[in-house]
């Protein structure tokens, strides 16, 4: 029986061990360019079998929050080097979390203080963060407009392109971020997509953008340096689906012929319980399914793991499980679990933007 300490294979990536890093959004990279401290941080945590970077913005029409690190441009790719390479050096194998955020932004983040996009001309009931005097502010998401049918194929080509940055970047791969209720969870999701046309409807339709995603970055840059986040019934991020079982059954049978390098499912709600009250979901037969069309490379598990919840994981087929928060704090996570070490608190104060304090100013058991 394999160990959560055992090394497994996600497609093209060979990983030291079964312990993901999730990606984490910590706001500290000004005018969306990582920095040397940034660095600092993933090189810290070069320990786990693979780092999912932070959410990283495709496009400026993608980026929702303030300091967020983009993929767009020349400054961010040399900015993102420093980063992968230093990871590698460590040891590491890093991927780039490939983001676009739909309707959860504000104009104030957008090209020419334009509205954010959607499926739909749905405001989201949630909050995005700004720079203020030098410090985040929650403040309500922008009233979103609907994408034209047009500007659709321009946002795949976005996607197509990051993917082809993050490996001149130095990324040994790609995530696709549809998770969450960021945009291509909006257009999956009955809650967010009220479209009348191809991209709206029916099952079918409103997964038809994660599918043109998935095959455009797949063909720039191969099935097996590309993994996707998805997030059933979380209602992260103001999403909601009618039927999600037949919805993500559907979407994993779409994904079985890629030959992706991994799935990456999130269990329940995003960073709150495992069930969600009202919202029954089959993991066990959304991972058959995806087996049955298919499916290789692993299957990533998440949400509020700890060491027995893992090992217990692992038993039961899932190959990788991913942990958020508990890397934040612990940046040898990795070591503390093999030796069931006591692990740090998280500074909640400094989750979001600042500088070292609460980012790279953790301990380490040798500390």
């Amino acid at each position: 029986m394999p160990l959560l300490t055992d090394s497994v294979q996600a497609g093209d990536l060979t990983l030291a061990n079964r312990i993901a890093m999730a990606p984490l959004t910590r706001n500290r990279s000004p005018n969306a360019v990582p920095t040397d401290l940034v660095a600092t941080y993933y090189t810290q945590r070069a320990s786990a079998g693979l780092i999912i970077s932070e959410a990283t913005a495709i496009s400026h029409q993608g980026q929702g929050y303030a300091d967020v690190p983009g993929l767009y441009a020349p400054e961010q790719i040399a900015g993102w080097k420093k980063v992968t390479s230093s990871v590698h050096a460590a040891g590491g194998k890093i991927v780039v979390q490939l983001w676009h955020v739909g309707r959860v932004s504000h104009t104030d983040l957008q090209p020419g203080n334009a509205a954010p996009v959607a499926p739909s001309a749905i405001a989201a009931k949630t909050k995005t963060v700004l720079i203020k005097d030098g410090a985040p502010a929650f403040v309500d998401t922008s009233v979103p407009r609907a994408l034209e049918l047009a500007e659709i194929p321009g946002i795949v080509e976005d996607y197509r392109r990051a993917a082809r940055a993050a490996i001149e970047a130095g990324f040994d791969g790609v995530e696709v971020h549809a998770a969450n209720g960021y945009l291509i969870d909006q257009f999956l999701k009955t809650g967010s997509n009220q479209r009348t046309d191809a991209y709206g409807g029916s099952i079918e339709n409103r997964a038809r953008l994660l599918v043109e995603v998935m095959a455009a970055v797949t063909a720039e840059i191969g099935g097996g340096r590309t993994g996707i986040r998805l997030s059933p019934v979380t209602p992260a991020n103001d999403v909601v689906d009618a039927s999600p079982q037949p919805l993500f059954e559907h979407v994993v049978r779409q994904l079985g012929p890629m030959g992706l390098s991994y799935v990456h499912v999130i269990e329940g709600a995003t960073g709150g319980p495992r069930e969600v009250e009202g919202r029954p979901f089959d993991y066990p037969a959304l991972k058959a399914a995806y087996a049955a069309a298919g499916g290789k490379g692993a299957w990533m598990v998440n949400n509020a793991y700890d060491k027995a919840l893992a090992e217990k994981a692992i038993a039961e087929g899932a190959d990788i499980v991913a942990f958020g928060r508990p890397f934040i704090a612990n940046p040898d996570l990795v070591e503390r679990l093999k030796t069931n070490a006591p692990l740090n608190e998280v500074h909640r104060a400094t989750l979001y933007g600042g500088g070292a304090e609460g980012y790279t100013d953790y301990p380490a058991l040798n500390a």
